[in-house]
């Protein structure tokens, strides 16, 4: 193949590194917040800080509830327990109704697979007021499981559809070979599909994950205790009618964003592996 120029090849590195600058540009901007004592909005165009302190970050991660007892640490293991678990739930629901409607066939199924579908056209806000109720009526306002349980109910559909789509390229003839080795069809779920679809498990975990982290509305008003507070709604605390913290919100902000860079470079492996790739002939 024909080599590219070098002036194109310059031109090319030079249009990426500009794009690359663009789209980091206000990342640059929160770090600057982050690392300036003030809490006041900057003006300037310049995305370097003129003075470096690590005060806001600490303001964040120091915060006592009334009993004196280290509020940021409950509210994290909030996030990460409540995040954790919707992952946790919504993708063994989801696994188990995306083989069904991979493998079965049975009256109403493609209207079934259209309906999840139409339930993601509606926010979540939509939901809001019958979910208080509900919830009210279980006595699971103010607590982690009714929060679990009413993201997971959120995830299952696209977690479903994403699944089934996958479910669709395993050959069948995996499961054929072990049922004829005396395999169960739990089993052959167990252990022939469910490795080889680590890769969109993990993406669908992982979308879950994020969704329940990043969720502010629901959590908003579902959860009236700080103690049982998730960390986007510590982060709307620091923005005001009449007054905004800048300064520890962009910290709170970077703070918050870390375990979800850290699982995704955790879990990246199985998002780009084709462990499917080779297994028939023929």
């Amino acid at each position: 193949m024909r080599q590219p120029g070098t002036l194109r090849v310059v031109v090319t590195h030079l249009a990426l590194v500009g794009l690359t600058g663009i789209v980091l540009y206000p990342v640059l901007w929160v770090v600057k917040l982050a690392l300036t004592p003030s809490q006041w909005f900057s003006v300037s165009a310049n995305p370097i800080p003129t003075r470096v302190s690590l005060q806001n970050f600490v303001d964040v991660t120091t915060t006592q509830a009334g009993d004196g007892s280290w509020l940021f640490a409950r509210q994290l293991f909030n996030s990460l327990v409540v995040a954790g678990a919707t992952a946790a739930v919504g993708v063994a629901l989801a696994a188990t109704a995306a083989y069904a409607l991979s493998r079965w066939e049975f009256p109403g199924k493609p209207r079934l697979v259209s309906a999840f579908l139409l339930t993601q056209m509606f926010p979540g806000v939509v939901m809001a007021i019958p979910l208080y109720l509900l919830l009210d009526a279980l006595h699971l306002l103010d607590t982690l499981a009714g929060l679990v349980l009413v993201y997971s109910t959120t995830a299952v559909p696209f977690a479903t559809w994403n699944l089934k789509g996958w479910f669709d390229t395993v050959p069948r003839e995996l499961e054929e070979a072990a049922m004829l080795d005396g395999a169960s069809r739990w089993v052959t779920f167990t252990r022939v599909i469910l490795p080889l679809a680590r890769p969109a498990l993990a993406v669908t975990g992982l979308f879950a994950f994020m969704t329940a982290w990043n969720e502010f509305i629901l959590a908003a008003t579902l959860i009236g205790d700080e103690r049982a507070y998730t960390l986007p709604v510590v982060l709307n605390g620091y923005v005001g009618e009449f007054s905004a913290e800048w300064g520890r919100f962009s910290a709170g902000a970077i703070l918050v964003s870390v375990p979800v860079v850290t699982l995704f470079f955790f879990l990246q492996k199985q998002l780009v592996e084709g462990l499917t790739s080779g297994s028939v002939k023929g």
